[in-house]
């Protein structure tokens, strides 16, 4: 079902180059509590059990960690991040979705951090800094970011020789994105404080 939903929203000529999602340490993080739980109630309950049978309707508490643990589970499984051809999508939510995408075309500078264990393990951050109102993307802890990363840039440099044979239009230059940012500002979208930072951030890179 998950996959249909993804091939639904996919546009014409549009194609899954490589999907992700956070790394099993975000997903063990979250349910290692539900699991202790769960122990401590069933080793609890069986050893009252045996001086009050009754006590053994408790085990119904069991049900309580076992079903948040299924819903972190199912959190973790239905956040995915997606490279097409055109276009980075991240996909929240178990029933109620929530998708955003990040044209390829807007995306202007990605930057990847991974502490030692990151590298140890293979997971990482992925930072996009695109010339959309969004400014920034942050994938935080996902799987093989390396991969990730590539997989991202290869498809942006394809992007514009398929089905044409020309090549895409060149990223926004950094005054270009400075002045944009301006806009945002003279707009009360971003605070002066946040252009003074980005500005440098974006100067620093010339």
């Amino acid at each position: 079902m998950a996959k249909d939903y993804i091939q639904s929203m996919l546009g014409e000529n549009e194609r899954i180059v490589l999907g992700t999602r956070q790394h099993w340490f975000v997903l063990s993080s979250m349910i290692l509590l539900e699991i202790v739980v769960t122990l401590g109630v069933v080793i609890a309950i069986s050893v009252a059990t045996v001086n009050f049978p009754p006590a053994a309707i408790g085990f119904v508490l069991v049900l309580l960690p076992l079903l948040s643990m299924l819903r972190d589970i199912l959190a973790w499984k239905n956040r995915q991040y997606i490279v097409t051809n055109r276009r980075v999508i991240q996909i929240f939510g178990i029933f109620n979705k929530s998708v955003v995408d990040s044209s390829l075309e807007k995306v202007n500078d990605v930057k990847m951090v991974q502490s030692f264990f990151g590298r140890l393990f293979d997971y990482g951050d992925v930072e996009i800094l695109t010339a959309s109102e969004m400014g920034v993307n942050l994938f935080k802890r996902i799987g093989d970011p390396v991969k990730f990363k590539t997989a991202m840039l290869n498809a942006k440099e394809k992007l514009g020789y398929e089905g044409t044979g020309a090549r895409s239009q060149p990223a926004k230059s950094i005054p270009a994105l400075i002045a944009d940012l301006d806009e945002l500002r003279k707009k009360g979208i971003v605070t002066e404080a946040e252009f003074q930072n980005k500005k440098k951030e974006l100067l620093a890179k010339m």
